[in-house]
């Protein structure tokens, strides 16, 4: 049985104010708690008995907290509207971008991502393609809302994302790397060489990439519309994730 402190505690930290406070946040789902387990210290867990009878053996749970309850007491401690098997508490990380990425990788600056869905794919589509880092700026989303950490699956666990001021980091390294950023008037990515490693600015939902950033850009790129038959494309632009993870395919393309 869940003691109400620990259901307080879960539900607290669906606040920002209450997770920078406390340094913790939560995670939900087996696929995302194991990943997180590699990398991130974990407070507690709460898992239904199905769970408990298939997993509490492993290896990778061996030494955890972990508290068994029913499935109505793991859905009146969930934050989702569709809880999982379990749910875990673990302690936040703060990270700084490591420099010597800039040499040989790529980096993605994220100037105002908003909303917490697209954070967390994209981190996920960093993953994916060895991206090691991600700075966002102070405006974008927290990585640590449930909502993000869901989105990224696990991958959280491979991917060190930080907060700064992108236009100061650019500055004091623009000496080591091209700057490269997304834009809806830019040179066809298809068609331009690219770099093995530098920073890709991916712009705000809405707004696109700053003013302030938009100077420190040396190279310009755009995933161009396709459309054969002159019609008119309803799509404005991409979603900042979807963008991302073709972005991101490009580069990697080039080096296979």
């Amino acid at each position: 049985m869940i003691s109400k402190a620990k259901t307080k505690l879960i539900k607290s930290l669906d606040s920002k104010k209450e997770r920078d406070e406390k340094k913790l946040f939560v995670a939900e789902g087996n696929k995302c708690i194991s990943e997180l387990l590699k990398t991130y210290e974990c407070e507690f867990m709460l898992a239904t008995d199905e769970w408990m009878q298939a997993n509490a053996e492993k290896a990778a749970f061996k030494g955890i907290d972990i508290t068994e309850v029913s499935g109505e007491e793991l859905k009146k401690a969930s934050l989702l509207k569709n809880p999982k098997d379990t749910i875990a508490v673990f302690r936040q990380k703060t990270y700084t971008v490591n420099r010597y990425s800039l040499l040989d990788n790529i980096v993605l600056l994220l100037d105002g991502i908003q909303d917490p869905g697209n954070l967390g794919t994209i981190v996920r589509i960093a993953d994916w393609f060895g991206i090691e880092e991600v700075m966002c700026s102070p405006q974008s989303a927290d990585i640590y809302n449930p909502k993000t950490v869901q989105a990224t699956m696990g991958s959280m666990a491979g991917v060190h994302v930080s907060y700064g001021d992108l236009a100061e980091f650019i500055r004091q390294n623009n000496d080591t790397m091209p700057v490269y950023g997304t834009f809806l008037s830019g040179d066809n990515i298809y068609a331009e060489r690219l770099s093995g490693n530098g920073v890709i600015i991916i712009g705000n939902e809405g707004n696109g990439i700053s003013p302030e950033l938009e100077r420190l850009v040396t190279k310009r790129l755009t995933i161009p519309q396709y459309c054969t038959d002159g019609k008119n494309i309803a799509a404005e632009s991409l979603n900042a994730a979807t963008a991302t993870a073709i972005v991101c395919s490009e580069f990697r393309r080039r080096l296979m």
